[in-house]
């Protein structure tokens, strides 16, 4: 039987403006009584049908976790760099996780790590940005997030919203920037690990029955249809998509269904755990099965300054089973190749333990993790250096991080888009790691 290896991997500005064929095909469509916001989308989709993934689940863990606690251990390092935590081999020869990951070691043969991301902001708020937009942040503009540019990009499926947070908008820098309200997440308003939870504003109010909901939707169209009339801005017609996406999902069962937790197996509950870990990545996984396209959710904590032993013992194993449900569910389901999995966090942590037995913030080399959608399986990406300072080899940095992401949507990284009137592209000077494609 052969051996599970790893695969170590290897090393003008636009607007998007119709060809003579796409103008045509626009000109045609208008025809048969079909808008230009009409034909971009369907163009849209065009490129979504075409793309390796399909949908983006994004698993964010704030305060920036350790490397060398979770996917780079130190084995063979001194124990001021090893740090308190041993080690445990996973599915890959040679390639060894965190003890605390036991059971996504299990599934290394499906995922890749990135052992070598980097970038150079030690702030939170600064290594925030730089994970959830792709940019470096900038005083003159205000970027939008990655969710919001593939729901600007690719637009809504089945009544659903294209970007959804679980259970929040985690930060300012998850939002639209630039793009305006239109293209901003829907939020959960509850964690879904609490008891008799339900999403908030999709049932209708007490005392209103579809019927009356139906006559209300057609009062305010009539009403909003006047005012458009006597004002027109950006917000308006943010707040009008706003209401005519939450009209959708109220008025439609399949995308009520949804966010339904309670139609979901009590075995396959269990199996995610019954924690914050395991409900919000199960309801990322029904979420983007249903048709949402950019999922991003948070879990824990991890700026360790402080006793990282007990701070990783504790939050860990959580991660660790409903992660490797997650990897396991998608791949049962037939789900895996055309979703990516995304585990990001905003930097890494300091090489040696200091003296309240914690690392402190360093982002000049940390570990994420990129699965299905397009991505190599079984992959190490990148190296650092035996005491964890350094990347070793292959680097991978902010903007190509973004735009490998953005290429297996079928997105154009050198598409620019419009900051008022000061064109922007989606990503700066990113390349795709095609190092990371499978």
């Amino acid at each position: 039987m052969a051996e599970n290896r790893p695969f170590f991997c290897g090393s003008p500005e636009h607007i998007w403006r119709p060809n003579r064929r796409e103008f045509l095909f626009v000109g045609l469509i208008g025809s048969l009584g079909l808008t230009l916001g009409n034909a971009m989308r369907l163009r849209a989709e065009s490129v979504a049908a075409k793309a390796r993934a399909q949908s983006v689940i994004n698993i964010f863990l704030p305060g920036g976790i350790a490397a060398q606690e979770s996917f780079d251990p130190k084995m063979l390092a001194p124990i001021e760099y090893r740090g308190p935590l041993g080690a445990v081999k996973t599915k890959l020869e040679g390639v060894y996780f965190s003890e605390q990951l036991k059971q996504t070691a299990e599934v290394a043969d499906r995922i890749c790590v990135v052992r070598s991301m980097t970038h150079g902001e030690a702030d939170h708020d600064r290594g925030t940005h730089n994970m959830f937009t792709g940019w470096r942040p900038s005083p003159a503009v205000q970027y939008p997030s990655m969710g919001s540019i593939v729901s600007h990009e690719l637009g809504s499926r089945n009544d659903l919203p294209p970007y959804v947070c679980i259970p929040n908008q985690p930060n300012a820098f998850a939002g639209t920037g630039f793009l305006g309200s239109a293209y901003g997440p829907f939020s959960l308003g509850a964690d879904p690990a609490n008891g008799g939870f339900k999403v908030r504003d999709l049932n209708l109010p007490a005392g209103v029955d579809e019927k009356r909901f139906t006559e209300r939707r057609d009062m305010r169209a009539v009403v909003d249809s006047h005012f458009s009339h006597l004002e027109k801005s950006d917000a308006l017609d943010g707040m009008d998509s706003f209401y005519q996406r939450a009209y959708a999902m109220m008025s439609s069962d399949q995308a009520r269904a949804a966010f339904d937790l309670k139609k979901e197996p009590d075995n396959l509950r269990d199996r995610y755990g019954r924690n914050a870990a395991g409900q919000r990545m199960l309801l990322a996984r029904r979420l983007v099965e249903s048709g949402v396209r950019f999922v991003s959710l948070t879990y824990g904590g991890w700026d360790h300054h402080d006793n990282i032993r007990n701070g990783v013992t504790t939050q860990m194993p959580a991660f660790d089973q409903a992660f490797a449900a997650l990897i396991g569910d998608l791949s049962q389901r037939g789900m895996l190749d055309s979703t990516l999995v995304l585990v990001t966090t905003e930097f890494g942590r300091t090489p040696k333990i200091n003296e309240r037995g914690g690392r402190d913030h360093y982002p000049k080399v940390f570990s994420i993790v990129m699965a299905g959608g397009g991505i190599k399986a079984g992959c190490v990406h990148g190296s650092t250096d035996p005491t964890g300072s350094e990347p070793d080899n292959d680097p991978l940095t902010v903007p190509d991080y973004a735009a490998t992401v953005f290429h297996l949507l079928g997105i154009d990284t050198d598409k620019s888009l419009l900051a008022g009137t000061r064109p922007v592209k989606i990503v700066k000077d990113g390349e795709v790691a095609r190092s990371l494609l499978g």
